[in-house]
């Protein structure tokens, strides 16, 4: 018997009550739709119509007391549960609302949390557990709404012991562990069952990156032709038959040398077609990556534009409409009618050739619960440009990454005629090009995929085997091996989901959770771990190894899914992690003195009492604080040195922010001098010209070091030369447009009142 099934200690249960008869008045009483938000809610009341009346709770009415642990262990783990602080107003609203109905009937979402709500809501509106009360739909549409009326059901009591056993474990770990935390270390830290481990693959990749030693290493490159046919570029890819080490110049040199006395000859041209399927729909995870890639949203933003579009926009006459499906899957499964509807829109947008002769089907990931379908538009018909005028900036972009990634899943591979050269270089030398042509545009002509960019086309001059080819240039390159990156929103998403760390739909509130804390910052769009969560983390893997142990919390997350299937009982789990959780933490508590935080002194003097300000990391980064605090509160932003010095006046070039946190670098004696630049200053000068050298960063996290001195030796045939141009011409571009009148902006039909009739007489 689920364990949900039991009251909560303190509270009285309300007794059932009988349903008034919907034909006792001339009207006859409303039935009553609760569901979890007022847009839903409005939405929701369009498609009913006037016999029914849809309500807010506004999320969860009750829960475990803020002030206290609020959890029997020694009673089979009983919760206590209170009504929350400042919803009394709206309890009382819903209880006289379900008092009048003939029917109440609880919407709220279709996941663990909704069923949770869904289940308090039925213990303070007096409805038995065993009620056909629940509703769930996957999509807020007519036919998905009516049909769910037709099939209410029980409410899943093993779903609610799944989601009682999150919170309480999650209760437990931050109500005892964080006082201890406190105590050891400062006040207002928390530890969580989640978040510790998500700091922990922060600080371990931290930990990677700061070990990690560059190593140089050259490429050699040609640039050939045959006859007067255009330029193309071949790798070199073997020396005697081994692969190429070349670790400085002076050997790069020495195979330059060699080469320029070679005969370059054609032996073998590989052609083939290659096909690129189209990604699956997007699920929870997936959408936050490429929200995450391609929109720089974060996963926090993301998923609050789609619970917008999924609870519903109003699109003028049409009145309020939701546009996605439920937005919290794991799931790639499609509805039989979506996917018509679909095929249809295809074969009749793009024609017969781009639509396959089977749907494509994607297979879920080995724990997904597949209990909804994958988040896709509500109505393929409902285009982005459709909507365009009824939706924010930024709802927008989400809705047209969703709408196209959709129609693209049941589109035909896109296909490519591919061309693989081998050339020879004397007998030494063996080099390799590669050629692609998009031979047909199948998925591509709605979605890019998943990098955002369309392949461009690499074409070759056509070649046979035995063609003599002319050498044009030879290209030694240096390069730098690199560390592994740091974590991004959307690759730390990505191995949350692989290592099974979690749920997607918590994963943005995790995320939040660690900024908030202060136990990693968001830097360049990546996470950093500051002093206080590499201190916390090794305090926690000292004696806390489960808290912090990825496979553990991922089998947690395994014993969870049990719960919710009937398999395993709530309070088994939670004794199972609480006997030997206590005695580990009576361990800690007498065996961790206090742990005192690195403090770094700066070379700044307070100007309000003398004293050495000291460096302090708040959430946006470091900042300069008097050590006198509560006395003296000055604060003053912290310049980061990087060694460089100014080009124009000589002074120190320091690390800055804009006002969105984003970082560049300018000369320390601002406002005299006003050098500032985007690219990386190094402390080490031109060894040609004794010049400023940058580092510029590109967006997929290439970087090239370049001589600041247009005139400089060095800059000859550099890379460099054609991105500062391409930037030159972006910028010129911009200001062109900056400048242009601009157009009045178009006048919304939905918002034309209609015409007058006129009668002839």
């Amino acid at each position: 018997m689920s364990t949900a099934t039991k009251k909560a200690p303190g509270t009285k249960k309300a007794a059932a009550r009988p349903r008034k008869d919907a034909k006792a008045t001339a009207s006859g009483p409303r039935t009553l739709v609760v569901v979890e938000s007022p847009a839903k809610a409005r939405t929701i009341e369009k498609y009913l119509g006037k016999n029914y009346v849809v309500k807010a709770s506004m999320g969860h009415l009750r829960d475990l007391p803020k002030s206290q642990f609020g959890i029997d262990v020694e009673h089979d783990f009983e919760p206590k549960y209170i009504n929350i602080r400042g919803k009394g107003d709206l309890i009382r609203d819903l209880k006289k609302e379900a008092k009048g109905a003939s029917q109440v009937y609880l919407a709220s979402d279709p996941d663990r949390e909704g069923e949770a709500i869904a289940w308090h809501l039925a213990y303070i509106l007096g409805l038995k557990e065993d009620e056909n009360c629940r509703i769930i739909f996957n999509e807020i549409t007519k036919p998905a709404i009516q049909a769910a009326i037709k099939e209410p059901h029980p409410i899943n009591l093993d779903r609610v012991d799944a989601q009682q056993a999150r919170r309480m474990l999650d209760r437990i770990v931050g109500y005892k562990l964080s006082p201890l935390l406190w105590r050891k270390v400062r006040k207002g830290l928390s530890a969580g069952r989640v978040q510790s481990v998500t700091v922990k693959l922060i600080c371990d990749r931290e930990k990677e990156v700061r070990a990690f030693v560059s190593e140089e290493y050259w490429t050699v490159d040609l640039k050939l032709r045959k006859k007067r046919s255009r330029l193309f570029e071949a790798e070199l890819v073997a020396i005697d038959g081994k692969k190429p080490v070349l670790p400085d110049q002076t050997s790069a040199s020495k195979v330059k040398a060699d080469l320029e006395g070679q005969t370059f000859t054609v032996t073998e041209v590989k052609r083939r077609e290659r096909r690129r399927k189209a990604a699956p729909p997007f699920n929870t995870s997936s959408l936050q990556q490429d929200a995450a890639r391609k929109l720089g949203f974060t996963s926090r933003k993301t998923m609050m534009l789609a619970q917008q579009l999924y609870e519903g926009i109003s699109l003028g006459r049409k009145g309020p409409a939701g546009l996605i499906t439920y937005m919290r899957t794991d799931s790639t499964r499609i509805s039989d009618l979506a996917l018509a509807e679909t095929r249809a829109y295809v074969t009749e947008r793009f024609g017969t050739n781009y639509v396959p002769e089977k749907p494509n089907l994607y297979a879920a990931g080995k724990n997904a619960q597949d209990a909804h379908e994958a988040i896709r538009p509500t109505s393929v018909e409902r285009t982005p440009e459709e909507v365009a005028a009824f939706l924010t900036t930024d709802q927008l972009k989400l809705y047209t990454l969703i709408w196209q990634r959709f129609v693209a899943c049941q589109m035909t591979p896109a296909v490519y005629d591919t061309l693989s050269v081998t050339i020879t270089g004397g007998k030494r030398y063996l080099f390799r090009a590669a050629g692609s042509e998009l031979k047909f545009a199948g998925f591509t002509a709605v979605y890019a995929g998943d990098d955002g960019k369309k392949e461009k086309d690499v074409l070759l001059p056509e070649l046979t085997a035995g063609d003599t080819l002319d050498l044009s240039a030879i290209l030694p390159q240096q390069h730098f091996t690199e560390p592994p990156p740091r974590y991004n929103e959307a690759s730390l998403v990505k191995t949350l989901e692989e290592k099974e760390i979690g749920r997607p739909s918590t994963y943005a509130p995790i995320i939040e959770t660690i900024l908030s804390r202060g136990y990693v910052i968001r830097q360049d769009k990546h996470f950093q771990p500051t002093e206080l969560g590499f201190v916390v983390v090794e305090l926690l893997e000292q004696y806390f190894k489960d808290i912090v142990d990825v496979k553990f919390t991922a089998n947690m997350e395994n014993e969870l899914d049990e719960i919710a299937e009937g398999k395993r009982g709530k309070n088994q789990l939670l004794e199972e992690f609480y006997v030997p959780f206590e005695k580990t933490l009576t361990k800690a508590d007498e065996a961790i003195g206090h742990v005192e935080l690195p403090v770094e002194v700066s070379d700044v003097k307070c100007e309000l009492c003398g004293r050495m300000m000291v460096v302090k990391q708040g959430r946006y980064g470091k900042f300069l604080a008097c050590p006198g605090f509560p006395e003296c509160r000055n604060t003053k932003p912290f310049l980061k040195d990087t060694g460089a010095k100014c080009p124009k006046c000589g002074n120190a070039i320091v690390e800055r922010r804009t006002r969105r946190g984003r970082i560049f670098y300018g000369c320390k004696g601002y406002p005299d001098c006003d050098y500032v630049t985007w690219d990386t200053p190094l402390a080490e000068p031109c060894p040609k010209c004794g010049s400023l050298v940058l580092r510029h960063h590109f967006k997929n996290g290439r970087a090239l070091v370049y001589c600041s001195n247009d005139a400089c030796e060095s800059r000859v045939n550099h890379p460099i030369n054609r991105e500062l141009e391409r930037l030159a011409k972006k910028a010129a571009a911009k200001s062109a447009g900056d400048s242009a009148p601009q157009k009045a902006p178009a006048r919304k039909k939905a918002g034309k009142k209609p015409a007058k009739k006129t009668t002839k007489a």
